[in-house]
Formats: structure tokens, sequence, C-alpha cells
């Protein structure tokens, strides 16, 4: 099996590994609705169909000593930065081969060994800590960089403004990404929100800000890399807006019946995996052939992984209290 730092090379430069992982992270997320409707993921669980250009992306430009931080719609960054299928797995079904043991579940993901700092419950937690990260690099005069990646509902929160006001201030390596996937949660971004394009935000902050085509792998590379660029020579942060759709509910209790008739058919149009294959077909580097392989094979492969993860055994109820500690008692 490979380890996660492998697989983040494999996506580094590789157009094809590329196109792979945004199809595993398609096909996974497809049979994680599937096992819960089976009753085998304990909890609830947020799936990110039509976002893997940009987990994608963002992961190919960073290298593996810099800091992320995710969502609980967090799946495909944790597998897009190198996390093997088994452990995202695992930690999904509350299993010991998980990447934090199986007591973390579908929205606490975590490996240091690539950079991925616990994904988080809580809307918009991770932009101060993504800050936090940065201060670290800063203070130690590393040229590692911090990305904050969070949804358009994250915007309009306390953490938001505190945590791009402080970047500002101090200079910060970060750069803050915004998923602006139309909805937060269940609410259509009009009525929660009074601007349409929400990297405007930067200009309170005195911050470079641009929005990019969150569909699209290689406008997601381009954008991600003049911002990290950036933040390595000291330019100090960034807020990006990726524009994107999520094809699925905010959760699998969600059906989405909240959705204008037509709008989902239409941004399935924009699918970044046709984008994508339809980039890689013009270039003459796949064909529809070996696009159908890459699928087939993926979806063989993922069987493999859930067979291993049904059979893996569950933490103990002590295994929660594993990764505590406490200080060491002063002795006199």
């Amino acid at each position: 099996m490979k380890t996660a730092k492998a697989r983040r090379l494999e996506i580094a430069t590789d157009q094809i590994a590329q196109y792979r992982r945004m199809v595993e992270i398609r096909e996974f997320e497809e049979q994680i609705n599937a096992l819960f409707a089976a009753g085998l993921v304990r909890g609830s669980t947020h799936l990110c169909q039509g976002q893997e250009a940009l987990d994608v992306g963002l992961a190919s430009v960073l290298r593996a000593t810099d800091a992320v931080l995710a969502t609980y719609r967090g799946h495909g960054v944790a597998l897009a930065l190198g996390l093997t299928p088994e452990s995202v797995l695992g930690e999904i079904m509350g299993k010991t081969n998980g990447c934090c043991g199986g007591v973390g579940g579908s929205m606490h993901m975590c490996d240091m060994s690539v950079g991925l700092l616990p994904t988080s419950a809580i809307v918009g937690a991770g932009i101060p800590i993504a800050a936090g990260a940065a201060l670290a690099f800063q203070t130690q005069g590393s040229d590692n960089v911090a990305v904050a990646v969070f949804g358009d509902g994250a915007t309009n929160i306390g953490a938001f403004h505190e945590g791009l006001n402080l970047a500002s201030i101090w200079n910060l390596p970060v750069i803050f990404i915004c998923d602006n996937n139309v909805y937060g949660e269940y609410s259509r971004i009009q009525t929660t929100t009074p601007i349409e394009d929400l990297h405007m935000r930067a200009e309170s902050y005195n911050m470079p800000h641009f929005s990019l085509d969150g569909m699209d792998i290689l406008a997601v590379q381009k954008g991600v890399a003049e911002a990290v660029d950036r933040a390595r020579k000291g330019g100090g942060p960034t807020l990006i807006e990726a524009k994107t759709y999520r094809f699925a509910g905010h959760s699998r209790a969600d059906q989405a019946l909240y959705r204008p008739a037509g709008e989902l058919e239409m941004w399935q149009k924009r699918d970044p995996l046709k984008v994508t294959e339809e980039a890689l077909i013009s270039q003459n580097v796949l064909t529809l052939e070996s696009i159908e392989k890459i699928k087939s094979d993926m979806k063989e492969t993922l069987q493999e992984v859930i067979a291993t993860c049904v059979a893996a055994p569950e933490p103990t109820l002590a295994s929660m209290f594993e990764n505590i500690w406490t200080p060491a008692k002063a002795t006199k």
C-alpha cells in the first residue's frame, strides 16, 4: 500500500494521476452515499461531488510540509492530499484502520504527514487556525504556507473577519480559499449574503483577492499557485473565491428539494470530471477508452477498500482516551 506522502507526490505534475484522483474522490463519495444508506456509516456525512477540481488542484500545488485546514465536507481534500481510501473510509466507518483510529468520524480527518490538520465540524473554525499555523511558519523563518478551505456561509461569521484581519496586519503566509458552492447548508447564498462576489470582502483588509472557476483544475492550479508563490516570498495572505457547486445535498438527510428546477443540470454541464476529460482528450493525453478503464478500475479498487474496512475492528471505549495528555504533576 502506498503511503500518504507517496500518493501526494503522484499528483504533483502528472495530469493523468490528477484525473485519476478526481475519479477516486467522485467514486468514493458515491460509495459513501450507498454505505450510509446501508447503515454502515455512523452519524451524518457530507459529500463533495462536483468539487473534485478544487480539491485536487489545490493539493497538486502545495507541499506536504504546508498546512491545510478543511471543513466537515473534507473527504475530497483528505484524499487529494494523499490520505489512502482505506484510512479515510475506515475513519468514516469508525474503524481502527481510520486516519484517527475511528474515533473522529466523517467530519474529523487528520494526517500530519501530508499537512492535513484536523478538519472541523464547526463552520469557519479552520480560518483562525490556519492564521495561527501561518504565524508559526513566519516565526520559524520557514517558507511553508497555511491554507484554509471553507464554504461561502463561513464568510458571514466572526472567525472569517478576525482571521483575515490578523493575517493582513501581520502579513501572514496564508491563503484563504472560499469554496462558494452556492449553498450554505440549506440556504441559497442570496438569502444570507448581500454580495455575490465574496472575494471582494478582502478589500476591507487590504488583501489581494480574486475569483476562479472551481470546476476547472487548470484554473484552480493557476490561481492557487499565484497566491502560494506570493505567500512563500513574504507577500502575505490572499483570499480566493472558487466558484463551485455541490451535486449532493448538504448531508445525507437532505434531498436538496430547495434547488430551483434545472439548476443542478446546468452545473452538471460543467462537471469537473467532464471538463478535465475534454481537456486531456484534446491534448491526446487520454482517450475515451482509457477514461473508461480508469473509472472501471477505480470501482474495483474501492470495492476492495470497502471489504477491508467492513472487516476492520472497531475501537474500544478506551480508545477515546489514547490521545489525551495531561501535564505531569510538579514534584516538591
